[in-house]
C-alpha cells in the first residue's frame, strides 16, 4: 500500500458492483475516504461491509437530477468537499440495427450521458481546485461493436465530454480523463453474455493478452488517474482492454 491518496475524498458512482467497486476497494486500500453510489440498497450495504470502514453508500440514479442534489448535500454534509469524481454508474444491452427501441435509446443515454454529465457538474462546487475527475468509457468508444451502437455512441459522447471539459475547467486545475475498460469480468458483462451465447469466449479471442480483465486492473488505473502521479494526464482515455482496441 503506498497511501498515495490518502486524506482523499472520492465519490464513485456505480460503486456496488463491477469496476466501480473494484475502484472503490482500490481507493480505500491507497487511503482514500470513498461514497458509492447506486440504485440497490441491498447490493450498496454489501459492498460497504465489503469495502470496509472507511467507505459509505448512498442510494441514488444518476440519471434523477435529484438524486445527485440529495448525494452531493450529504457529501458537503459529512466530509466537506471532494477530491476525486469517478463517473461510473453506466449500462447497456444489445440491439441491433432495425430492433433499437425508443425506450432502449432514452434509457441508455439518461444513465450514460446525462447521468455522466449532471454527475460531474453537480460535483463542480465541492471540487477542490487541482482535483481528479475520472470518467469510466468504453473500447467501444472508438470500436464498432454489433447489436451494440446505442451504448457504444454513449461512450463516444462522454469522450468528447471530457476534450471539451477541460476547456470548460482551464483555471481551476482540475483534471478530468476517460478510464476505458476493454471486456472486464463483472456481473455487467456476464449478464451481456446471457444475451449472446459464447460472448466470453469471443472478447478473449480478441485481446492480444489472451484474457478478460479483473476490476481490480482497472481499479490500480484509476489509482493512478486520481493521485498525483499523473498530474499533467488531462483529457486523455487512457485504456485498459489488454490491447483489445489497439490493433
Amino acid at each position: 500500500m503506498s497511501n498515495s491518496l490518502e486524506g482523499k475524498i472520492a465519490v464513485v458512482t456505480g460503486g456496488s458492483t463491477g469496476i466501480g467497486l473494484g475502484i472503490a476497494k482500490r481507493f480505500v486500500s491507497e487511503g482514500a475516504t470513498v461514497v458509492i453510489t447506486g440504485r440497490r440498497q441491498a447490493e450498496l450495504d454489501a459492498a460497504v461491509a465489503e469495502i470496509g470502514p472507511k467507505a459509505s453508500a448512498f442510494r441514488a440514479d444518476v440519471a434523477v437530477l435529484a438524486d445527485l442534489d440529495a448525494l452531493y448535500a450529504e457529501v458537503e454534509r459529512t466530509h466537506g468537499r471532494i477530491d476525486v469524481v469517478v463517473a461510473n454508474a453506466g449500462g447497456g444491452s444489445l440491439a441491433k440495427l432495425g430492433e433499437i427501441t425508443e425506450e432502449h435509446f432514452d434509457s441508455t443515454f439518461a444513465i450514460n450521458v446525462k447521468g455522466v454529465l449532471f454527475t460531474v457538474q453537480k460535483a463542480l462546487p465541492l471540487m477542490r481546485n487541482g482535483g481528479s475527475v475520472i470518467v469510466t468509457g468504453s473500447t467501444t468508444s472508438i470500436m464498432g461493436t454489433e447489436a451494440f451502437s446505442v451504448y457504444s455512441g454513449t461512450k463516444a459522447a462522454i469522450r468528447n465530454f471530457v476534450r471539451s471539459w477541460i476547456l470548460d475547467l482551464k483555471g481551476r486545475n482540475i483534471r478530468v480523463n476517460v478510464l476505458s475498460p476493454g471486456p472486464i469480468d463483472t456481473p455487467a458483462l456476464r449478464g451481456v453474455a446471457e444475451q449472446a451465447e459464447g460472448l466470453i469466449d469471443y472478447l478473449t479471442s480478441q485481446v492480444p493478452l489472451g484474457r478478460i480483465g479483473d476490476a481490480d486492473e482497472t481499479g490500480k488505473v484509476a489509482v493512478f488517474l486520481a493521485s498525483d502521479a499523473s498530474s499533467f494526464v488531462n483529457g486523455a482515455e487512457l485504456f485498459v482492454d489488454g490491447g483489445m482496441a489497439q490493433v
